[in-house]
């Protein structure tokens, strides 16, 4: 089996490397180019060579627009080899059925597979790839799931349950470590010292990603390198806020929630997310 993969930023790279460390002859694409192709992978031009080349797509791209206009140059690809999609970018829940619907026209089977754990989890193959899908697709691309990573859940048969999943999990997340910031900004001003807190915060109540990971690793040491930016968690926080409100389940936590990381997101679009820590303690 031929792997393409479309999308080699800070994740994507990561994975196809891992792809092309399990054994899968792996065909990739980005547009910014071959420098980003792993070693040990073919480089294609164009997504048209890929949709020629692979007998399954996996996606790694920013947004649904993207995951939508790489499908269409897919679908629009004379001879055509490529019968499924794995697509493990964040895009939300109505962007996933459209893209299903959008590829089963063509008899293309679409896997929802989203990712959390990081580019250092990726690294390790610690990251959770979590996957909804039919029946017959999940078990035609069993083996490129197993490729992504060690932990592995499917969460449903419909493709956008995963999506749902994905943005609960980075809700979460995102509402953590700016809670946490908050907090550790406080106990500064207070006197307390940073490490401190956080060995005494990861045997209490108050323990998190934030506080055993994210705090210890990128913000005590001044690293702040987590490989996902502002940016990003922005627009998942917003992904989230609107299909939560298209079902009558947002609320005042994620308005505020929201709010925040859109502010910080303006003001350093770039920056690791876990910046967030020295934009909350100086707001």
């Amino acid at each position: 089996m031929t792997v393409g993969f479309v999308g080699l930023g800070n994740m994507g790279g990561v994975l196809a490397a891992n792809l092309v460390a399990a054994g899968h002859d792996v065909l990739a694409h980005d547009a910014l180019g071959p420098r980003r192709a792993p070693e040990g992978s073919a480089y294609a031009p164009d997504v048209a060579e890929v949709a020629r080349g692979a007998d399954v797509l996996v996606l790694s791209l920013p947004d649904g627009t993207a995951c939508e206009q790489v499908a269409r140059a897919v679908l629009a690809a004379d001879d055509r080899r490529v019968r499924h999609v794995v697509d493990t970018s964040t895009i939300g829940v109505t962007a996933a059925r459209t893209l299903a619907e959008l590829l089963a026209e063509e008899k293309v089977g679409y896997v929802d597979a989203p990712v959390s754990g990081g580019v250092a989890g990726a690294r390790a193959r610690t990251l959770t790839v979590m996957y909804a899908g039919s029946d017959d697709d999940c078990d035609r691309v069993a083996k490129v799931l197993a490729g992504l990573s060690d932990r592995r859940h499917r969460v449903g048969a419909r493709p956008g349950m995963a999506q749902a999943l994905k943005l609960a999990n980075n809700f979460l997340s995102a509402t953590t470590l700016a809670a946490t910031s908050e907090a550790i900004a406080f106990g500064l001003a207070a006197g307390l010292d940073m490490a401190t807190m956080l060995d005494v915060l990861n045997g209490s109540s108050g323990r998190s990603a934030a506080t055993e990971d994210k705090f210890p690793g990128h913000v005590l040491t001044g690293r702040y390198a987590a490989g996902f930016t502002s940016s990003l968690m922005s627009k998942d926080v917003q992904l989230y806020l609107r299909e939560a409100g298209a079902g009558a389940g947002a609320g005042p936590i994620g308005d505020a929630v929201g709010a925040l990381w859109e502010r910080f997101a303006q003001v350093e679009p770039g920056a690791d997310f876990t910046r967030i820590y020295p934009y909350v303690a100086g707001s």
